[in-house]
């Protein structure tokens, strides 16, 4: 059993705001699949559901992000899961947006959700960061944390939340390399070189390739309401 925790403050008014990503992270997550309906459960919104096969709780804290650890620690201890099976998503000022990183225990670099749930479980559960950029100075850090994400915030976020919801089972089975690196090319693209390369690939071996039809996939009700979703977080 796992517990997916995204961080974040409860409330219409903080709904859009960057420090609210680890929010979108898990109803993202909650589209992809198929997971019922959140309750008011446990000092947050709760479901309960399962991934690739694994039974799998995902929280949304609804206590403020400065006392998350209530939230966290309340389901935690009930069902009993160890640090270790506890995945927190959450945004991270010293990170490019749009990058991820996945680390196990360590500092909590000055979040206060961090703050609030370390010494309620202990350190070693699986964090997954998401950049959301610095504003430059110190005196900016609030205002940018708690700011809405700007329009154009949605080129990066939109295939962001699309691939991390994807990919999140890779996260359950200890791959958290392929996990970023599965992000980094959706929101990236691959590094030239390799497109070059790719290209060149394909050039070579044309009459191989060519085809009269291409497939064309159609998109995923989950691919649709993640897409409605956005249009909500971006409209003015």
């Amino acid at each position: 059993m796992y517990l997916i925790v995204g961080l974040g403050n409860p409330g219409d008014e903080y709904r859009n705001n960057r420090h609210n990503v680890g929010f979108m992270a898990i109803d993202a997550i909650a589209s992809e699949y198929g997971f019922p309906p959140f309750r008011q459960k446990y000092k947050g919104h709760f479901a309960d559901g399962k991934i690739d096969g694994e039974r799998v709780l995902l929280l949304k804290p609804q206590t403020f992000m400065n006392k998350s650890g209530a939230s966290v620690g309340a389901v935690a201890n009930f069902y009993k899961i160890e640090p270790k099976n506890i995945i927190v998503f959450y945004d991270e000022l010293d990170l490019t947006p749009g990058k991820v990183r996945v680390k196990i225990g360590g500092g909590n670099g000055g979040h206060n959700g961090l703050r609030s749930i370390d010494p309620v479980i202990g350190k070693e559960y699986q964090r997954v960061r998401i950049g959301i950029g610095h504003p430059g100075s110190k005196e900016q850090v609030t205002r940018h944390v708690l700011g809405n994400f700007a329009k154009s915030d949605s080129d990066w976020l939109e295939p962001l939340l699309d691939s991390l919801a994807q990919n999140t089972d890779l996260l359950l089975k200890g791959q958290s390399a392929q996990f970023m690196n599965k992000i980094a090319l959706a929101v990236f693209g691959e590094p030239k070189e390799k497109k070059k390369k790719a290209k060149m690939s394909v050039l070579n071996n044309a009459p191989k390739q060519m085809s009269n039809k291409t497939a064309s996939p159609s998109p995923t009700k989950a691919s649709n309401q993640m897409a409605d979703m956005l249009k909500k977080i971006f409209k003015k």
